[in-house]
């Protein structure tokens, strides 16, 4: 089994059975999973990231529940969607060592979850290399919990991350009838 398809099914146990899963008691009683684009290895690329200077200020990102989180503009990605260039700054704590890159884009509202989408450190698909590039892996791109549940404060991407670009790839949109 691959990285990918073992940690979809560990999120599966998680979300349907583990006490912190923020899907409620009548949630859990129907779920079956998460819905999951297929595959796409087009979206896996490993990027030099054009690093911000050390004394950019904070900056407070607004969160789905009115507060304001503060976070550090740590540097920029470039890349391509099926020809298209984009671009993303990835966030970071005051010692730029936990990576935070939420965003929206294309699908957002329709195949995806309309606040957005994130990538971060604690999951595979935001790896920091050694050379000082980074390995983005948006098949790893997931909800925040605020789309499951309105008693979660979630951090909202800035419209620097809004995309024009479709970034089919990741978690889909949590239906809550057919779950």
């Amino acid at each position: 089994m691959n990285e990918l398809t073992h940690f979809r099914n560990e999120i599966d146990q998680f979300m349907g059975f583990h006490p912190q899963s923020p899907l409620d008691h009548e949630q859990r009683a129907n779920f079956d999973g998460l819905a999951y684009f297929e595959p796409n290895e087009a979206l896996v690329m490993v990027l030099p990231v054009e690093k911000f200077a050390a004394t950019e200020p904070m900056i407070e990102m607004e969160t789905s529940t009115g507060e304001q989180r503060p976070y550090r503009r740590y540097g920029r990605i470039s890349f391509e969607v099926d020809g298209e260039p984009a671009s993303l700054i990835i966030y970071s704590d005051i010692y730029g060592q936990e990576f935070f890159l939420p965003f929206r884009d294309a699908t957002s509202g329709k195949e995806t979850y309309g606040a957005g989408r994130y990538l971060d450190n604690h999951r595979p698909g935001l790896v920091a290399l050694a050379d000082g590039r980074i390995k983005i892996d948006f098949n790893f791109a997931y909800n925040p919990y605020c789309a499951y549940s309105p008693q979660y404060s979630c951090p909202l991407p800035p419209r620097e991350n809004w995309l024009t670009v479709p970034i089919q790839a990741g978690e889909k949109n949590f239906n809550f009838e057919s779950h």
